[in-house]
């Protein structure tokens, strides 16, 4: 099959997004005609974030960008991929470790529809150590993390902390 890839995913908890998610989408929009983010919804795990809260966040975040757009589905993301005609799916990469994970998940989506592409982006390497995770262990401390978000996150991050005291 001799196809373009014109549509992307790059899909994700985003809980919350951070600086490094925001790297990877505006480099990936430069390649793509369309790229989707897959705001994943586990009913099963209790984030920082609601689902709403997460994607109103990821849509402030990515306003200046216009061929960014927001989903979330139910299911495998090669199905959702298969459904929608999207061929490539986008993954940061920060180290060795990363690397190896993404690389399994690559192959087993490989395996499971075979004409999707997984195109890996190495982080910036002024963002390679932040997680979403990270970023809410260090909060819980009171740590400074406005480098590692965006601006709307940390209002976002901020207001949540006030809500726990």
């Amino acid at each position: 099959m001799n196809k373009k890839f014109t549509k992307a995913m790059f899909a994700g908890s985003f809980d919350p997004i951070t600086n490094g998610h925001l790297d990877i989408i505006c480099r990936a929009s430069k390649i793509f005609d369309e790229l989707q983010i897959g705001v994943l919804h586990n009913p099963n795990k209790k984030g920082l974030f609601s689902f709403e809260e997460r994607v109103e966040l990821i849509k402030s975040c990515t306003s200046h960008l216009d061929n960014i757009r927001i989903v979330s589905f139910d299911g495998l993301l090669v199905d959702y991929c298969h459904n929608n005609d999207i061929c490539t799916l986008v993954r940061g990469v920060r180290s060795e470790a990363d690397v190896n994970y993404e690389l399994q998940m690559a192959h087993m989506n490989k395996e499971l529809n075979p004409d999707i592409e997984t195109i890996f982006l190495p982080t910036n390497t002024k963002y390679s150590f932040i997680s979403s995770s990270l970023i809410k262990e260090v909060l819980a401390f009171d740590a400074d993390v406005r480098h590692l978000v965006p601006e709307q996150v940390l209002i976002a991050l901020k207001n949540k902390s006030k809500g726990r005291e």
